[in-house]
């Protein structure tokens, strides 16, 4: 059993994360943080997780955690992963990194974009990108790695494998991308308040996103070439779930069908994207740790349409992707439906 710490547990990717783990075969959960008064028991916190998970969350410093836990998973907000993953790796315990503290590979460009000077720059350009469908053999020896953001996910797998077999152009790319309240996290924000964001659309970040660089750099470095996108997201009242819609212009005459061969070549062996011919919706991937895509080609563009659970593929079940492949688990291990009904079974000694 890997012992693990989840640190920053009371968003709601790390309860996501939780989930996940607690149906995980090899993973046992023993140390949760946040900086709360009082140590509030877990299912406080998450009340879903009552009679689930027996811990507490404590304000534990890095040497302590690593005391516990072989390895960490951490949801903290961007500026606070960079101040302790230094001695949690110092200590020997292995990370994966949902924030944004190590996707980008310049620290300038991370302190242009998010306000903050970096306080472990050296690490930037060589933390290992966590995004299974394309690096998934640095990631088995990896000590760190840089979770995607749920954005670039969702844009990268639909758009990577056209930009690489050089179907499309690497300019004059627009994604427009739809996402579930969740999103924007758990601490309010006036735009997320209920009477603000329900039965109303509303673009938010419009060319100021902060994972914009982050997918131009992963596109860039698939494609071989620079690749410039204009990127506008926008707030819709659900949830959860990410659909992106990306407009690229063709570099030569051809079909969806071509396109779509394409796809399905590139994710022949990749057990979480799902190449589909009908228009996928944010309900086809609810919950689960697929991202669906499919393309349609009109007036010299190909149109890419990319959705997913923006915290499941989009934090949590990719998270958990990473840790598998650096454990030396199966990829699917606890990802895929029903698992959390196995691991029940195999708890109480019931045949599956």
């Amino acid at each position: 059993m890997v012992r693990i710490a989840i640190l920053g547990a009371t968003g709601y990717a790390a309860l996501e994360l939780i989930k996940i783990l607690l149906s995980h075969p090899e993973a046992e959960i023993v140390a949760v943080t946040a900086r709360q008064d009082g140590s509030p028991h877990i299912e406080s916190v998450h009340p879903s997780l009552a009679g689930c998970l027996d811990l507490v969350c404590e304000d534990l410093e890095s040497a302590q955690v690593a005391e516990r836990a072989d390895f960490a998973f951490c949801t903290l907000p961007h500026g606070l992963s960079s101040a302790v993953i230094p001695e949690l790796l110092a200590a020997g315990c292995r990370v994966v990194d949902l924030s944004p503290d190590y996707r980008l590979n310049d620290a300038s460009v991370y302190e242009q974009w998010y306000g903050v000077v970096h306080t472990d720059p050296t690490r930037l350009g060589s933390t290992v990108y966590g995004l299974p469908e394309v690096w998934a053999e640095r990631l088995r020896e990896a000590e760190l790695v840089a979770n995607p953001g749920s954005f670039t996910n969702a844009v990268v797998l639909g758009l990577g494998p056209l930009l690489a077999g050089q179907d499309v152009e690497p300019t004059g790319i627009v994604i427009d991308a739809k996402c579930g309240v969740s999103g924007a996290g758990r601490s309010p924000k006036m735009m997320t308040l209920f009477p603000e964001c329900n039965e109303s659309v509303s673009p938010f970040s419009v060319a100021r996103h902060r994972q914009t660089p982050e997918i131009e750099q992963v596109l860039t470095q698939i494609a071989g070439q620079p690749v410039e996108t204009v990127f506008i997201p926008h707030l819709v009242p659900m949830d959860r779930g990410i659909l992106c819609t990306i407009y690229a212009p063709l570099t030569r005459s051809v079909d969806e069908n071509q396109l779509l061969d394409r796809l399905r070549e590139f994710y022949a062996e990749k057990p979480f994207v799902r190449v589909v011919d009908h228009l996928p919706s944010t309900k086809d991937t609810l919950g689960t740790n697929f991202c669906d895509i499919t393309v349609r080609c009109y007036r010299g563009r190909a149109i890419v349409i990319a959705c997913l659970d923006n915290l499941v593929k989009g934090a949590a079940g990719v998270a958990v992707q990473n840790f598998n492949l650096m454990c030396g688990f199966a990829e699917t291990t606890a990802l895929l439906p029903g698992a959390h009904r196995r691991r029940r079974s195999e708890r109480s000694g019931e045949a599956e």
